[in-house]
């Protein structure tokens, strides 16, 4: 019947709702239906639905036995197992054998005509549908969240549940239990059997002894493998011979591109699993987000999964994946998958990629709108807050869909297209908002800052009209109008100023004193001269534009108007366009003609009381028109009733009627390009497309409502004068009344499916129909219900105040009576009258006879009687009336009874043995005594704790006085807060219960993360100290520095100090300056930290920009700018001005000095990064400059030397060189001031000060060889290390450099012998732990021959043991003799300088003889113990280069 339809969503947390066959067809359960479409590698198409369930489907399967395709399963919380045939539509056969909900269902792969289901209490039914027959197993008394049927083994199932546990089940055999496989520790939400039996397959992968898989080589044949996911985050591979787990899968953690990761998503993670048939080493399962994740079992290493849609953006499922099936179609293999993202992906398996998405809808379907500017643009409003802009005319996707949710949060009850700029899409929502979506762009929606109170209805552009505020005027004005019965003009331009309420404009224009009527809706003219606006009461006004004056009143409605529309303008027909159609709740829709007043307007306005065309047939209420855009005078209607009508409006005459719904239908469009095509959307959660010329019916279905509504309105003359109806009274009762073609309600007697959110409404005109209330509109619309994620109560329409106010009087009479207190007495004054009049004899001589009656009033026989005896005999009946209460649970009767007869005390104790205690009875309680009423008040508590009900049942406790018991009962329960108070309000403020629920409520959020709370509570209880390191846990710059100001306040001075610092340094790795210098002035004790911190910002900005130092971004202090004078003259003069450090306070700083000695400046590793380098070079500086403040200049020579020597020790040559430049800008000539003012006998400090020396000559050396061979700096590592390892030379430059009599400082035989015996010891000891590792291995490779092949061979070493320790031992003694300062103040590589030096003098002819000799006599002496390869080529070049040259000075 249809062209194309969006479905509705598939059901959420259902472990097996979709499936697919053979053929290609997918069958998915949506609300109480079943979806059927077909499926191609390029394509799907909607082919049918099932209906028949009366609430949500559960589950849904295919038979995949060759030959029955068509036959499939569904299971419904309506407690039945349905067999359908697809082809004809039809329900074959059923059962209600469940008692609980079915939760899983499977159609056995290997018994063709077995269908097994599980519910809630763990009932598995069996059902053989072929011979009717049902069998059922109760193995386990768990929750069942999901099941499968072996395909290897017709008799074993296994089946999931709630709390992890699986278990496999032979059903041949009653309740056996063959495996329990225990792994999971949350639910289980899906099972999946490897396609190939036997368990040899994966044997290699999982790692398993010959002798393991001998012992299970008899199971192998019959075990096969399973798969299960599980809320726990895993994936598990389960061996069926063995019963245990061989393989767990850890879900990735993913992150997609440009997305924050939401804590919560792992609490709703739902992790199916499913094992495509042909892939017997890949299972797919779903992950946190949507993704869909390929597992390969076979695959060794840490990643064994990939993702299907990695490829490409926008592929994955957006939200959690609930089902999955895979069939294989010609050569593709394509898996199916649903999700809460309400789309339905087919994927290819083989590329991985996505083929096509079928979107699908989670709510009813209020809104359709075509765009006027983008042809064949659709816009659908839904009520899963969403808004869907479909391209209907697209080519290679025939559901090209793009949703829109941001801004919307509520449902969308109103769409409607700028009428000339492209992608302006206006939307309104049930909550009173409006809004103006661009669809073209990823921008939030702009929002109207004035928002309705109630339900938005309609939305529509049209001209402004004058009082609209401001100078500048868009072309058109954003008009809407909501339940509450208002319509506001919006600026389009400034949603953000108020918007316009247009019944001013009206009252003053019209000269109106009274009330309006509230409005329901609006419609311009298309021209944008006329207004016309709908009424509750059912009068419709037309307005002329733009000071709205009011033309006529059609008053020919009774009832609220639903929809307004006017006939387009190209119009073939004169007098056309003037057509106005209006629907309302009275099933009639009536067209009016008004072009009379709209091109000659009356000077009064007119009233109209007769219709031009009147179009009967609809049976209940109209929600929506829409006028053929191809046509004249073609309209189409749709109603409650179900169906869609097409008119012909100048005939009056019915055209086609669409019957394709399954529900109520809410709205309309007719396609802007092809005259034949209506598009309709529903209750039903679908909108369908649909062809006027194939429809066979003409006319709606006449139910047995329409023709009793037809001859009530045959029979009933017309009166002149009707008594006119409050507004609220009559659409209420219709919409109760109505329902589609004589038969039950769909919306209102079957549950809808799930979907997102639980929303539960009654819409009138969300439906387009209204219930008015009094004070203004009701929100008009349809019930509906979406509870995806859960299973709510059944539908059922709920009943206002104002209806309950409508009851007639005999439908109040007809109310059941209530029970009576005194059933058996009442029961005996029903007996035949000659027994009733015996009673009367026998009261009679009771009463009044001398002679003693052997009757009992009140008991036995005659307990009626005990009424109209005396007080002891009432008592009687009251004593046996109560046990029969008792006997049949009636306790609240049998405790009414004893009150009645005054016995306060037994009533009391019989409610507290029966757990029925009430507020009631607990007030009545002190009657009896203080005893009895403190027992009672106890007895309640305990009852109410039962209850869960603990702060009522510790304000009980409170009453007699039980103050520690009632917060005991409180923290025993987790409210701490509560507990609090009640102990802060009744106990003294030094009692130790109060430290104690402090202290144990914050260790509670400690562990939960809710530090601040904690913090609060560890204050409240006199424990600072532990407030400030527990908010300072979180670890972030906020909280420490704010962990470091509590501890300062409270006094923990060292607490205060060691946050203060961390947050510091966490700031300065941030390069935030200005921050950590702040957080360091907060504590007085951090001054020393404060003179580093403002070095290193120094050092950093005049490094800024040289080598592997990028300029900073960050703001820096304005001291920090650099100078014209040296650096470290900089340094004590910031220091001074900035933190008042000068030379006068000496004890300030040695204090200072003391404190910064304390820190650790270790030897630095190569891979430190260049942060942490330039922090230690800092530290370093500050030493020296805090050292030469007090006086100590040879202590400041040590900390600049190690400062240069720092930089060279991790290779940084360009960082050494810059730092040398800063601290020496003169060179050797300022290490000469420095050792000018060290005291003549410190011959430390001159060993220092030659060091210095030294390391600045070997910068001036590389600085002359990177100037004479035309080398740049960046590439100067490299040369030298080519020329060590014995690479080709390198051409020499033209120029010559500078003499090179500095060198001689670096050509230091005593540093020269200290660096070989250090570089010998060290390949001694190399050699020993190599000769220690192979003696090791020997031993280890004694049990296994073949273990001597696996890695390398170690080390052969041709010396012994004894002689390599006798070596280490020599040159041991050789380090001892010589002087400390050579082994403790840093000195360059002596050998490096000598192989530059001979290099130099090989290719650049410009070294001394004098050096030269110097340097071959030390590369000969210590080279080959240094560097052996890099000196032995040095010194053949150099001999090669000499007889060359003695040649040629001889020819």
């Amino acid at each position: 019947m249809h062209e194309r339809l969006l479905p509705a969503s598939p059901n959420w947390y259902c472990s097996r709702s979709s499936d697919i066959n053979s053929k290609g067809v997918f069958g998915f359960a949506a609300k109480n239906t079943i979806y059927l479409i077909s499926v191609t590698e390029s394509s799907t198409a909607v082919v049918g639905e099932l209906a028949g369930h009366r609430e949500r489907v559960s589950g849904f399967t295919f038979c995949h036995h060759p030959g029955q395709e068509n036959v499939c399963a569904s299971a419904s919380d309506d407690g039945t197992v349905k067999i359908w045939d697809i082809e004809q539509k039809v329900s074959l056969k059923d059962h209600k054998a469940h008692q609980s909900t079915i939760t899983a269902l499977h159609w056995s792969p290997v018994q063709k005509d077995l269908v097994v289901s599980g519910d809630e209490k763990g009932i598995i039914i069996c059902y053989w549908h072929n011979r009717n027959e049902t069998l059922s197993f109760f193995p386990e008394p768990r929750n069942i969240f999901c099941l499968s049927c072996s395909p290897h083994n017709e008799n074993h199932i296994a089946v999931g549940y709630k709390d992890g546990m699986i278990i496999v089940m032979d059903i041949s055999r009653k309740n056996e239990v063959v495996h329990r496989l225990r792994g999971h520790d949350d639910e289980v939400h899906g099972l999946s059997w490897s396609p190939q039996p036997g368990e040899e397959l994966l044997y290699s992968r999982l790692g398993e002894s010959p002798e393991a898989s001998s012992e299970v080589s008899t199971g192998v044949e019959t075990g096969c493998y399973l798969a299960s996911g599980s809320k726990d985050q895993t994936v598990r591979i389960w061996s069926t011979a063995r019963g245990k787990g061989v393989m767990t899968l850890k879900l990735p953690s993913l992150k997609r591109r440009g997305v924050g990761v939401d804590p919560g998503v792992k609490e709703r993670l739902w992790l199916t699993v499913h094992w495509p048939k042909g892939r017997p080493t890949h299972v797919v399962s779903s992950c946190f987000g949507g993704e869909l994740v390929i597992w390969d079992l076979a695959k060794s290493g840490k990643q064994k999964w990939s993702l299907l849609g990695a490829a490409a953006d926008n592929q994955a499922h957006s939200r959690i994946v609930f089902n999955m099936s895979s069939v294989c179609l010609g050569e593709h293999r394509l898996l199916l998958s649903t999700s809460m993202d309400r789309e339905i992906k087919c994927w290819d398996l083989e590329t991985m990629e996505c083929c096509w998405t079928l979107p699908t809808l989670g709510g009813f379907v209020y809104t359709l709108t075509f765009s006027p500017v983008g042809t064949g643009c659709l816009a659908m409003g839904v009520g899963d807050s969403m808004i869907r802009v479909w391209n209907t005319l697209s080519v290679t996707n025939k559901y090209d869909t793009k949703t829109f949710w941001q801004g919307v949060k509520s449902k969308v009850t109103a769409l409607s297209w700028h009428p000339a700029k492209e992608g302006s899409l206006a939307f309104g929502t049930d909550d009173g908002k409006v809004g103006i979506y661009d669809v073209f762009s990823n921008k939030p929606p702009q929002i109207s800052s004035t928002y309705h109170r109630k339900t938005v209805y309609t939305l529509a552009w049209g001209p402004p009209v004058p009082l609209l505020p401001g100078p500048d005027e868009p072309p058109f004005s954003l008009y809407s109008c909501a339940g509450e019965g208002i319509i506001f003009q919006h600026n389009p331009w400034r949603l953000a100023d108020e918007a316009v309420d247009i019944d001013g404009i009206i009252r003053r224009t019209n000269n109106i004193k009274h009330k309006l009527s509230p409005h329901t809706d609006l419609s311009w003219k298309p021209d944008g001269k006329v207004l016309a606006i709908g009424n509750e009461d059912g009068s419709v006004d037309v307005y002329q534009a733009p000071a709205l004056r009011l033309l006529c009143s059609v008053q020919q409605h009774h009832k609220i108007i639903n929809v307004l529309r006017w006939h387009h303008e190209h119009a073939g027909q004169p007098g056309v366009g003037h057509l106005l159609a209006s629907g309302s709740s009275n099933a009639v829709v009536y067209v009016h003609d008004l072009q009379a007043v709209v091109e000659s307007p009356p000077e009064s306005p007119v009233l109209i009381t007769e219709a031009f065309r009147s179009l009967t047939g609809h049976t209940a209420k109209i929600t929506g028109l829409a006028w053929s855009p191809h046509h004249s005078g073609r309209l189409v209607t749709v109603c409650y009733d179900g169906t869609a009508q097409v008119w012909d409006v100048l005939g009056e005459e019915p055209v086609r009627n669409y019957r394709g719904h399954h529900g109520r239908l809410l709205c309309v469009q007719w396609s802007p390009v092809d005259p034949d095509v209506v598009w309709t959307g529903g209750d039903d959660f679908t909108v369908q497309e649909w062809a006027v010329s194939k429809q066979e019916h003409t006319r709606p279905p006449r139910g047995k409502k329409g023709m009793e509504l037809e001859k009530k309105r045959a029979l009933q003359p017309k009166s002149k004068t009707k008594k006119k109806k409050p507004a609220d009274k009559g659409p209420a009762r219709t919409e109760e009344a109505e329902t589609p073609n004589g038969q039950e309600e769909r919306a209102g007697g079957e549950r809808p499916s799930d979907n997102d959110e639980a929303e539960c409404e009654a819409v009138d005109k969300l439906a387009l129909s209204a219930v008015k209330e009094p004070n203004g509109l009701a929100d008009r619309g349809v019930p509906e219900k979406l509870q995806n994620g859960g299973k709510p109560p059944p539908f059922a329409k709920k009943e206002s105040r104002d209806d309950k106010r409508r009851e007639r009087p005999e439908t109040l009479l007809k109310k059941r009576k209530g029970r009576s207190i005194l059933p058996l007495s009442t029961s005996m004054d029903h007996r035949p009258k000659e027994e009733l009049q015996e009673d009367c004899l026998t009261l009679a001589a009771v009463r009044h006879s001398e002679v003693p009656s052997q009757c009992l009033p009140g008991s036995g026989e005659h307990l009626h009687l005990g009424l109209f005896a005396d007080r002891q005999a009432l008592y009687r009946m009251f004593q046996e009336e109560g046990q029969s209460h008792v006997e049949g649970g009636h306790y609240d009767s049998a405790i009414y009874l004893l009150l009645w007869k005054g016995d306060i005390t037994g009533a009391l104790q019989l409610a507290t043995d029966r757990g029925e205690l009430t507020d009631h009875l607990v007030s009545m309680a002190p009657i009896a005594g203080y005893q009895v009423w403190s027992r009672t008040v106890e007895a309640f508590a305990k009852q109410l704790s039962f209850q869960e009900q603990f702060v009522k049942a510790a304000s009980y406790l409170l009453s007699i006085n039980r103050v520690y018991e009632a917060i005991n009962l409180l923290k025993s329960h987790s409210l701490y807060r509560e507990a609090i108070a009640l102990a802060k309000a009744r106990l003294q403020p030094d009692d130790h219960v109060l430290k104690d629920l402090y202290t144990t409520w914050a260790a509670v959020l400690e562990k939960d993360g809710h530090y601040s709370t904690a913090a609060k509570c560890y204050l409240a209880a006199d424990c600072p100290f532990e407030a400030a390191k527990v908010i300072a846990k979180k670890g972030d710059i906020a909280s420490m520095k704010t962990a470091a100001e509590l501890a300062r306040i409270v006094g923990e001075k060292e607490l205060a100090h060691s946050l203060a610092l961390r947050c510091a340094k966490e700031l300065l790795a941030a390069q935030d300056w200005l921050g950590a210098q702040e957080v360091l002035r907060s504590q007085d004790s951090l001054l020393g930290h404060q003179l580093l911190f403002c070095t290193n910002e120094l050092l950093l900005v005049r490094l800024a920009g040289t080598n592997g130092i990028g300029p900073s971004s960050s703001p820096t202090h304005s001291w920090s700018v650099p100078h014209a004078q040296s650096f470290l003259e900089n340094v004590k003069d910031v220091w001074e001005q900035e933190f008042g450090v000068s030379p006068d306070e000496m004890e300030k700083m040695r204090a200072v000095h003391s404190q910064l000695k304390a820190l650790e400046n270790p030897s630095v590793a190569s891979s430190v990064t260049m942060k942490q380098l330039l922090f230690h070079v800092s530290l370093d500086m500050t030493h020296c400059v805090l050292s030469w403040l007090l006086g100590d200049w040879g202590a400041g020579l040590e900390e600049l030397l190690g400062a240069v020597a720092r930089s060279g020790d991790v290779g940084s040559f360009c960082l050494m060189s810059d730092v040398c430049r800063l601290l020496f800008p003169q060179g050797i000539e300022s290490i000469s001031q420095y050792k000018a003012k060290l005291d003549p006998s410190d011959e430390q400090g001159a060993a220092v000060a030659r060091g210095l020396e030294a390391f600045l000559s070997y910068v001036q050396l590389y600085a002359v060889w990177w100037a004479s061979s035309g080398t740049t700096e960046t590439s100067a590592g490299s040369l030298l290390e080519n020329r060590l390892e014995g690479g080709p030379d390198v051409e020499s430059g033209s120029e010559v450099g500078p003499g090179l009599d500095f060198c001689q400082t670096l050509l230091s035989e005593p540093h020269a012998s200290f660096q070989a015996t250090q570089r010998a010891i060290a390949e001694v000891q190399r050699r020993l732990s190599s000769m220690v590792q192979q003696h090791t291995q020997t031993q280890k490779s004694q049990a296994t021959a073949g273990d001597s092949e696996c890695g390398e061979a170690p080390e052969q070493s041709s010396e012994s043991l004894p002689a390599l320790i006798a070596r280490v031992s020599e040159h041991r003694k050789e380090l001892a003799a010589l002087p400390d300062h050579l082994k403790n103040i840093p000195f360059p590589e002596v050998v490096e300088c000598c192989l530059v030096l001979l290099y130099m003098a090989r290719t650049l002819h410009t070294v001394p003889p004098q050096l030269t000799d110097q340097a071959l006599q030390l590369l000969r002496k210590h080279g080959p113990a240094v560097y052996p390869k890099a000196s032995q080529n040095a010194l053949a070049d150099y001999q090669q280069c000499s007889a060359l040259m003695t040649q040629t000075n001889n020819v």
